[in-house]
């Protein structure tokens, strides 16, 4: 399975997982819009990608969690290339605070940018692949998909949103060849990630070690890091498979930390 002359839209692609994705796209003979907050960078990377080949990449600013730059990227895309045959809605942040101290304007930025973003992008790209009769949507969930830990009220929420709205897209989809997955990666050693392990080690009164290998890693079967590399070939998955067999599902990569 390729994706030869596929059209896509990974946002948040300027670097980490939505990065790896758009590499992993290209590779497979795909068009790929960075679509990113950071044009400049989105740019840098789209460049990157294009040379690499054998598809090409494009740099498209977007701020997802706002309806006409949502509206204005993806046109921008179908103004280039004709249309839109996959959305993977990568863009994400993460903020942690015990729940009693959560900061209702953290929660509603990080919610906005989860689900928000991730019905703004799909319902922008749903007509034109409802026109075409064929579609994926792909968004990025996570083990907190499935699970809780503690100080990540707001992430846990947005991810658990993520499986029904995939849900729902695949049930509404189906008639229109429309398909609809959520990726549910574990730890990834990203800048996100990275970010995290000072603020638990904060928040929770131990050392940055720790958190790593009991609270990061302490559920895996090997104490590994799930890498970007194997996040993108689920997406690449995800894209390719040609039929409403593979829909409204979610694939976990997690070095075994949540079974199902």
């Amino acid at each position: 399975m390729n994706l030869n002359g596929k059209i896509c839209i990974v946002t948040g692609a300027a670097r980490g997982i939505g990065a790896e994705i758009a590499k992993r796209y290209v590779q497979s003979g795909a068009k790929v819009a960075i679509a990113d907050l950071a044009l400049e960078s989105a740019e840098k990377t789209a460049a990157d990608l294009t040379r690499m080949g054998p598809g090409e990449a494009i740099g498209v600013a977007m701020n997802v969690t706002d309806e006409a730059a949502v509206n204005g990227g993806v046109q921008a895309v179908v103004d280039t290339w004709g249309g839109v045959d996959v959305l993977v809605s990568n863009a994400g942040i993460q903020i942690v605070h015990e729940l009693q101290d959560f900061p209702y304007d953290d929660w509603k930025k990080l919610l906005s940018i989860h689900l928000n973003g991730a019905f703004l992008t799909t319902k922008a790209c749903l007509p034109y692949m409802y026109k075409a009769g064929s579609g994926t949507v792909i968004l990025m969930g996570s083990v907190h998909s499935k699970e809780a830990s503690p100080l990540k009220a707001a992430y846990v929420t947005a991810k658990h949103g993520l499986l029904g709205l995939a849900r729902v897209i695949a049930k509404e989809g189906a008639a229109h060849g429309v398909r609809a997955n959520v990726i549910c990666p574990g730890f990834v050693k990203t800048p996100l990630v990275e970010k995290q392990i000072p603020e638990q080690a904060r928040e929770l009164g131990i050392s940055e070690e720790e958190v790593v290998n009991r609270i990061m890693l302490g559920g895996t079967v090997d104490k590994e890091f799930t890498t970007v590399e194997d996040v993108a070939e689920i997406a690449h998955l995800f894209a390719a498979f040609p039929t409403n067999a593979l829909t409204g599902q979610s694939i976990i990569v997690s070095h075994g930390w949540f079974m199902e």
